[in-house]
């Protein structure tokens, strides 16, 4: 069977995605990241514009919160990352769809510390063009909890520092960093 490497011609009943070449489907899988966060923006804004952000926050916190969940219980079963130390959260970030939106870089400095900066996030330039100061609630009050979300499922006694948060003042250093550290 020939590996496509997109869909051009006649309809395929017997289409599959498994027909296509590796990297058709990491381009593919690009634009669904990008799907995924244009779905998040939209929605949030289109609460806000009709309740205020106040609403819209609110059930942005809900939503990612139970969001977060399923993912991480559905990649790290497909994947079977197991583990209880930061190591094994950072091999869950590499695989997470969210992570491919960003520009980012793990520091494992040993099993149990590492450093995640964020060095372009769509999300905060967005937010920063919008210049409403947004991005002051959506990087200090929501992101730290996802970040604790993602640490806890493995391990509930990591702790997650916030380094760098937006709102920057510096625009040549990172969106933002964290800290992920298991005392053992």
């Amino acid at each position: 069977m020939t590996e496509l490497t997109d869909y051009s011609g006649p309809f395929d009943h017997a289409f599959s995605h498994e027909r296509l070449k590796k990297e058709t489907l990491l381009k593919l899988l690009k634009a669904y990241n990008d799907y995924l966060l244009r779905v998040d923006g939209y929605w949030y804004l289109t609460v806000m514009n009709k309740w205020g952000n106040e609403e819209a926050f609110d059930c942005d916190v809900r939503v990612w919160e139970k969001a977060q969940i399923w993912e991480m219980k559905t990649i790290s079963g497909l994947l079977n990352i197991r583990g209880d130390d930061v190591a094994t959260l950072f091999k869950y970030l590499q695989v997470s769809p969210w992570m491919h939106i960003y520009v980012a870089t793990m520091d494992l400095r040993n099993p149990n510390h590492g450093l995640l900066t964020i060095n372009h996030c769509p999300t905060l330039i967005s937010l920063e063009k919008e210049g409403t100061g947004r991005e002051k609630r959506i990087c200090q009050e929501l992101e730290p909890k996802l970040m604790g979300i993602q640490a806890g499922f493995f391990n509930p006694q990591t702790k997650v520092t916030p380094l760098k948060v937006p709102p920057r003042t510096d625009y040549k250093d990172c969106c933002c960093q964290w800290e992920f550290k298991l005392d053992r």
